[in-house]
């Protein structure tokens, strides 16, 4: 279903008076645009009357010298001025204003839902800047869930190449929020969240911060977008931004003082934020909104603020289920590495097949094959092999260009071997691209690494952006690099592959335009519970902020939380349960979920394990049911294709008691519900494993009260009973 009405008025003078105020579809939002003296272009938004946006200004600063250029001929290098006046945002006034409505109905590739609807009321500001006779576009979308907007620049001859030096869009807050926050940092988001007053984040800053192998902190107010704000008056309030395409990604800058925050984008190794060429458009700035903080999470708006799909035919990508080597390796039971006589590889040069093995190289021929025995098993789709490539011996940290080739295996890897074998078995193998950040290494190699990928039956890979940039002086969210992120998603797509790109620009909803970009990490990930464990309450945040833009591979499912059992010199614990592990494959959205730990530890605990092996990783339908965040989610999806339900609860620190309405079930079924929960002595620190399991019958009329333990969560399977014969022994709820 298309449906499309556009209205436009003749009278230009008139509907610049007229159309500065637009409306959501539902008319809960509204926002208002306006120049204020100086030609300064402001808007605001309001939700059911509550002030949400206060008046902020918009625009841009640009760099006021261009490149330099040989004015004379003689090799006399001078900059000549490509901006005679810096600014882009003062001196406007409105010469033209257009009001449309739009509504469609989409199918993703892949997703929580079959259909996606996209729906809002649009208003495009045409300005002009006295003085200069520039042209700049402010396009507004609002929808049911909140407000986006973004500058465009027209074709023109006074603004053709320019560079910008700050953005200056402002969010101005209504008060001093409660916010869930992480440090602003241009080449990591690998952070727990801190929840605190906007007025706290400067005093709270410095303790937030936590080491990793790459960041840069730029502000003591400087917070990363997804931003998730509660009010006291009751609204749920998101900043972040959609379609973040050859542009810098944005962060946020608190005046704290006033309680306004502004844009503030990655710089890249000079300074500079962006080099633009007109026509050409900013990414989207986002506002979600709500009295509900189901609506938050339940929010497709970054996706439908992108454009469709750009793959003719995207049959090829499949949703994913998958084990591996990695859990073995980060919790330091197993190593990358191949050997440990050689202190410093080149490719070429070093010969493995006259070193010594170190006996803990995961990635080797027997060990794979384990692991591919008990995927096919288990009816797993795939197994994901890290550190089979040569050059890990000195992968990281020496500003090394040539790390990888991305192409030749450990003596004890049989690429082709293990190929034929997985092939026999059903199972798929996922490749891994560690880049070691040398983003120029692993261009030069793509197109060869990709083809290997295709002739040894690949169709996933895992790409990893571990490091300090190279070229020296670049950070991982700068323009340079999220057109390199982007030209690694187009070019896998020519080869039909599949991207999953740890360490990489935290998505924006470009997994609707490319769908082969079916995971990221780009947040802080289980490993960190291999590292000394995140809060509790980690879980049931990544929803309200980094999942709005697309799925993370999270790599749940960690039964064993004593990492000393695998590994006896780490001494870290995983802060949760274990049937909160198994909630997180339905609260934590993704097409590609992995069973994260070793197989003997599944073995174990096989009766749990059954969940994993059950659920689901692509969808029908999601319901939101309960929301709070950093407190609980509760979520029911319906597997595709299929009368099959599988409900999750994830709660933090204070545990929760949950109450589940089964109406979303057809009122036509009976249901066969298997419940995974947390015993009554449960606790993430204390008794972590404590679990049960019970089988009831349910209906659409059904109801459960379920306990959560702190740190803890449930699991439930709701499979439709097929005969009476199925529902013998079994009580209802």
């Amino acid at each position: 279903m298309k449906r499309i009405i556009l209205f436009l008025f003749l009278n230009a003078a008139a509907l610049a008076v007229l159309a500065q105020e637009l409306k959501s579809p539902n008319g809960n939002l509204s926002m208002r645009f306006t120049i204020q003296d100086g030609g300064i272009p402001t808007y605001s938004l309001t939700f059911k009357g509550k002030e949400v946006i206060k008046p902020s200004k918009l625009g841009l600063e640009l760099k006021a010298e261009g490149p330099q250029i040989d004015l004379g001929g003689e090799g006399d290098m001078k900059r000549k001025p490509v901006n005679p006046k810096a600014s882009l945002f003062d001196n406007f006034s409105v010469s033209d204003t257009k009001s449309s409505s739009f509504d469609e109905t989409w199918k993703p590739v892949w997703g929580e839902s079959k259909e996606i609807r996209n729906h809002y009321n649009e208003l495009a500001v045409t300005l002009n800047q006295k003085g200069t006779d520039r042209k700049m576009v402010i396009r507004f979308r609002l929808f049911n869930d909140g407000l986006g907007f973004r500058y465009e620049f027209p074709q023109q001859k006074n603004l053709v190449y320019f560079v910008i030096k700050e953005e200056r869009t402002q969010f101005a807050m209504a008060g001093d929020h409660t916010a869930y926050w992480i440090p602003g940092d241009y080449d990591t988001q690998e952070y727990d969240f801190t929840k605190s007053r906007l007025s706290e984040i400067r005093g709270l800053l410095s303790k937030s911060i936590t080491g990793n192998l790459s960041q840069t902190s730029f502000s003591p107010t400087g917070v990363q977008t997804s931003l998730m704000m509660k009010t006291d008056n009751g609204l749920y309030i998101n900043l972040h931004e959609a379609a973040l395409i050859n542009y810098s990604c944005m962060h946020l800058n608190l005046d704290d003082k006033n309680m306004v925050f502004e844009s503030w984008l990655t710089p890249d190794a000079i300074g500079d934020k962006g080099y633009m060429q007109s026509p050409c458009t900013s990414p989207w700035r986002t506002v979600m909104v709500s009295d509900d903080a189901r609506d938050i999470i339940a929010s497709k708006m970054i996706y439908n603020l992108n454009e469709p799909c750009k793959i003719e035919d995207p049959s090829w990508i499949k949703p994913v289920k998958y084990v591996g080597v990695w859990w073995e390796m980060i919790t330091g039971k197993s190593s990358w590495s191949y050997t440990n006589e050689v202190p410093a590889v080149q490719l070429g040069i070093t010969d493995y097949t006259k070193v010594k093995p170190n006996g803990t190289h995961a990635a080797n021929t027997a060990n794979v094959k384990k692991y591919i025995d008990f995927a096919a098993k288990n009816g797993f789709d795939a197994v994901l092999v890290e550190g089979w490539n040569i050059g890990w011996e000195d992968w990281f940290g020496n500003s090394k260009d040539y790390v990888f080739d991305f192409v030749t295996p450990y003596p004890d890897f049989d690429v082709k071997g293990i190929h034929e074998y997985a092939k026999s078995k059903g199972v798929k193998m996922i490749m891994h691209h560690e880049t070691s950040s040398s983003v120029r290494n692993y261009e030069r190699h793509m197109d060869k690494a990709y083809q290997f990928m295709k002739d040894n039956g690949y169709d996933a890979v895992k790409s990893g952006y571990v490091g300090n940039i190279l070229p020296r002086g670049e950070n991982h969210y700068s323009q340079w690099l999220i057109n390199h992120y982007q030209y690694a998603i187009e070019k896998a797509a020519e080869y039909k592959i599949m991207v999953n790109a740890h360490e990489a620009v935290r998505p924006t909803g470009i997994a609707r335009t490319y769908p082969n970009l079916i995971g990221n990490e780009s947040a802080r990930g289980t490993e960190y519970q291999a590292f000394g464990g995140s809060k509790p309450n980690h879980v049931t945040l990544l929803p309200f902020t980094r999942l709005l833009g697309g799925p993370m591979d999270y790599t749940p499912g960690i039964f064993e939380m004593d990492i000393s059992k695998l590994n006896p010199s780490n001494k870290s614990h995983v802060n949760s349960t274990l049937a909160n592990q198994l909630a997180l494959y339905v609260t934590m959205y993704s097409p590609l979920q992995m069973a994260a730990d070793v197989p003997e530890n599944y073995e174990r605990f096989a009766d749990a394990f059954q969940f994993i092996k059950d659920v689901a990783v692509d969808w029908d339908a999601s319901k939101y049911l309960e929301a709070e965040p950093g407190e609980y989610i509760t979520v029911a999806r319906k597997a595709k294709g299929t009368n099959n339900w599988f409900v999750g609860n994830v709660c933090g620190e204070n545990g929760f008691t949950s109450k589940v309405n089964f109406s979303f079930l057809d009122p036509n079924k009976t249901y066969i519900a298997t419940i995974y929960a947390d015993a009554a002595d449960a606790h993430y620190k204390t008794n972590p494993q404590a679990y049960t399991i019970k089988k009831v019958i349910v209906t659409s009329k059904s109801k459960l009260t379920q306990k959560s333990a702190p740190g803890g969560g449930f699991a439930i399977s709701v499979m439709e009973a097929k005969d009476k014969g199925d529902l013998k022994g079994l009580k209802k709820l």
